[in-house]
């Protein structure tokens, strides 16, 4: 376990990032893999059709993973604050509850599926591959609960490497199973290979926990229903995951856009998106090592070092920022090759037009991924919901607009736009928060 409220600031939050973006880098790779190997073995169809699942896919997923985000904030502040029976006792709600609201997401996926796929005006050749990889991946959330829950932990106490090393040994369970069930089995068998080694993460970090950090556990003392911590809990968690939701809320409704142009746009959209993710995962392992710093920080009453923190981790998102958007433009086309199925070079040209102009973005990407790390590790979990939905609703309403006469670099503008809008927005509430913070360091 790692205690984030004294030492060196700079090594912290490197130490803490660069497991965490190994760890994005590798979770990217899961529905990378899915496509790839869909679309050599089966074709462009279903490689489009594993795009178009990815998003729907990514916006229940993510508000799992949103909700494990919000215990995460509370459970780094009970840490910083040394506060274990809170700790365990949080960690033991979140569980329970959790639980129930993922099997009931389970069941609202599948009974919503075929129409939200007619909604995205997805093709009929499309949506019937899509289908049959989403009812899979649908009925596997439990076990993606389980591991994010548990990693979510790990990382509050700033304990990034173990969910890492486990998370590498989840995809080449994935590699192996999808080189296995794909050839027989077409998309299903890429999303049954998807939520297989979900499963092996989730079991392995469950165990780590037991066996390593006993303390983190709850037990019968621990196992009771405190109403306030579990409002906090329902609180922080809904805003979260609710943050989550409108970003793929919004990322669904311009994959509807997308959709409009047909099938060649779909595959040059789901490569290139493949290839942004990527890049993203730069920003959001910043993010992630802002939130729990800034977290522990908080709950151990460190204002000085939540604002110096919160400088340095913006330090490095810039020059990530930089960095990234550099490799995007000169290395579009050789990293789209990677991902393009053999058949898909027609999507080549489009693919790079959208990677290139959103890689112009990048730097306000990654700021605004730290600006919301900052929110939720202060507990200000609602800073992020606002700034999202009015980034979301400019980039739909932009893409709408601009897609009948731009194609798909219009939706790379409307990314962008919306990046430099929400920074600007959080940049003054940053501000505002910091000029309230004691200046002991």
């Amino acid at each position: 376990m790692n205690q984030l409220t004294q030492g060196n600031i700079s090594r912290q939050l490197i130490a803490l990032s660069v497991p965490l973006l190994a760890g994005n880098i590798l979770q990217q790779l899961y529905n990378t893999i899915d496509a790839v190997i869909v679309g050599n073995f089966v074709g462009d169809t279903a490689f489009a059709a594993v795009g178009v699942a990815g998003s729907v896919m990514n916006l229940f997923l993510f508000l799992i993973s949103g909700g494990c985000d919000g215990v995460g904030t509370l459970l780094s502040q009970f840490y910083g604050a040394e506060d274990g029976p809170a700790f365990r006792r949080e960690f033991y709600l979140s569980g329970l509850f959790g639980a129930g609201a993922c099997v009931m997401l389970t069941a609202l996926g599948l009974v919503v599926l075929s129409p939200l796929l007619d909604l995205l005006q997805t093709p009929a050749n499309v949506a019937a591959c899509a289908e049959d990889y989403l009812r899979i991946i649908f009925l596997g959330f439990p076990a993606a609960f389980a591991y994010h829950l548990a990693s979510g932990v790990l990382r509050a106490v700033g304990n990034t490497r173990a969910a890492l090393g486990f998370l590498a040994l989840s995809m080449g369970a994935n590699l192996i199973l999808d080189l296995a069930l794909v050839p027989s089995m077409g998309t299903a068998g890429a999303a049954l290979a998807t939520v297989l080694a979900q499963a092996l993460a989730a079991v392995l970090c469950v165990a780590y926990l037991r066996l390593r950090f006993p303390a983190l556990m709850f037990h019968r003392e621990d196992m009771v229903m405190d109403l306030p911590l579990l409002k906090r809990t329902a609180r922080f968690s809904f805003v979260t995951a609710l943050h989550m939701c409108s970003l793929y809320i919004g990322k669904l409704l311009v994959q509807g856009a997308v959709n409009s142009l047909g099938e060649e746009a779909i595959v040059a959209f789901t490569a290139a998106t493949r290839i942004e993710g990527f890049a993203n995962s730069f920003g959001d392992s910043g993010a992630a090592a802002v939130a729990v710093f800034t977290g522990q920080n908080t709950g151990a009453g460190k204002d000085g070092r939540v604002r110096e923190g919160f400088g340095r981790g913006q330090r490095l998102l810039f020059f990530f920022g930089i960095f990234m958007s550099l490799v995007m433009i000169l290395g579009a086309e050789p990293c789209l090759r990677l991902v393009l199925p053999a058949g898909g070079t027609a999507a080549l040209t489009p693919a790079m037009g959208y990677l290139r102009l959103v890689a112009c973005f990048y730097l306000f990407n990654f700021l605004g991924s730290g600006q919301a790390g900052y929110f939720r590790g202060r507990g200000l979990v609602h800073l992020p919901v606002i700034g999202a939905t009015g980034h979301i609703s400019l980039r739909v309403l932009l893409s709408f607009l601009l897609v009948p006469v731009m194609g798909l670099p219009a939706v790379a503008l409307a990314t962008g736009l919306g990046w430099i809008g929400v920074v600007t927005f959080w940049s003054i509430l940053v501000r505002r928060d910091q000029a309230r913070l004691s200046p002991d360091a």
